[in-house]
């Protein structure tokens, strides 16, 4: 999930740890770092059902695809180091390019098994139950904030047959009403809100 900079640890039901800590060895023996240990079941409960739904909203990446994001990233580095060292336009053209591959394989792993429209259709659905009632334009900078490469107002893209990008906003509202006939969801004159 883009934007995710979560470091939280649940251990079983019986303790949460939040903290500023990475789990690296930096994170975890040299840097000083500050958290908090949960031991009440209620808020461990809480944060693991919290965590797991928002966890939902992104996709499972096969080891296939984090081999190829990570040869990709590789290759980024190298060439990004490259074009440091060189002001040539072959090499800045070559970063961009290879960029935009990188780019396009995190779409298709965000993209895979899933439709533009499910993908909103649980995010509003998260979002309303984790926010409460919300008008359409509350909901949308929330939605973007979540998903920030989906909901890109300068590009159209589409993947795999999958549309993202400019047209975002009308999805989203698309997934509002659909989500209202499968009553799931309600609207009162001003806010969306989830049905109980």
């Amino acid at each position: 999930m883009p934007s995710l900079h979560a470091k939280i640890y649940v251990i079983d039901n019986k303790a949460a740890v939040i903290t500023s800590a990475n789990l690296t060895n930096s994170g975890l023996v040299r840097n000083h770092e500050y958290g908090v240990l949960l031991r009440d079941p209620m808020l461990v409960s809480k944060v693991r059902i919290d965590l797991t739904r928002f966890a939902s909203l992104g996709n499972k990446v096969s080891l296939d695809t984090l081999t190829a994001l990570t040869q990709a990233t590789q290759e980024l580095k190298a060439t990004r180091q490259q074009a440091d060292k060189s002001i040539k336009a072959k090499l800045r053209a070559a970063f961009e390019q290879r960029t935009e591959a990188a780019k396009l394989e995190l779409f298709k792993a965000r993209a895979r098994g899933k439709t533009t429209h499910g993908i909103f259709c649980d995010t509003v659905l998260y979002l309303l139950e984790r926010e409460g009632p919300l008008r359409t334009v509350e909901l949308h900078p929330l939605v973007q904030h979540i998903h920030p490469d989906l909901c890109d107002d300068t590009i159209d893209r589409v993947i795999d047959g999958v549309h993202f990008g400019k047209k975002w906003k009308h999805y989203v509202r698309n997934a509002q009403q659909a989500l209202k006939r499968r009553e799931l969801i309600d609207f009162d004159g001003q806010s969306w809100f989830r049905i109980v």
